[in-house]
């Protein structure tokens, strides 16, 4: 397996993962509306220097995603100025339970602290208790949960 940063050509690919991730959040979010759904601008991702969009290849297959995003701390009280933003963590259901996450997760950390960024968050919902499981094994602990109602 090797990591590499993603490029425009890979963007095909990249659109199938990203509705693979849609699919996958349907079931913990009812908000979400019928049919196909953007999350991202991986375009930006690709050419952005605050961003880095990875990618696992096995047998020249892609396999895996994730992005990497430097974000400002918008609350003054903060003990940090920027933050890395995790987001787009995409495996391949035949690929999963091999540790390709945390492959990706470790590089997108590494690339963070290689910018001099230390604080790392991410988003999951809180009744996916596998991917909890993959980011907690990742190091990430829970930090904050939202809260909605709907009256």
């Amino acid at each position: 397996m090797t990591i590499r940063e993603a490029k425009e050509e890979d963007l095909e690919i990249l659109l199938e993962f990203e509705q693979g991730i849609v699919s996958a959040e349907r079931p913990f979010n009812s908000t979400l509306f019928d049919g196909e759904i953007h999350y991202y601008d991986l375009s930006h991702f690709i050419k952005s220097p605050d961003a880095a969009l990875i990618i696992a290849e096995e047998n020249n297959e892609i396999i895996a995603s994730g992005y990497v995003l430097i974000k400002k701390a918008e609350q003054y009280y903060y003990t940090f100025e920027k933050y890395a933003y995790l987001g787009f963590m995409y495996v391949k259901p035949e690929h999963r339970g091999k540790g390709i996450n945390k492959v990706i997760t470790d590089e997108l950390i590494g690339w963070a602290k290689s910018r001099g960024v230390s604080e790392v968050r991410l988003d999951v919902y809180a009744q996916n208790e596998s991917a909890i499981k993959a980011y907690e094994k990742a190091g990430f602990e829970p930090h904050l949960l939202k809260m909605r109602l709907k009256p």
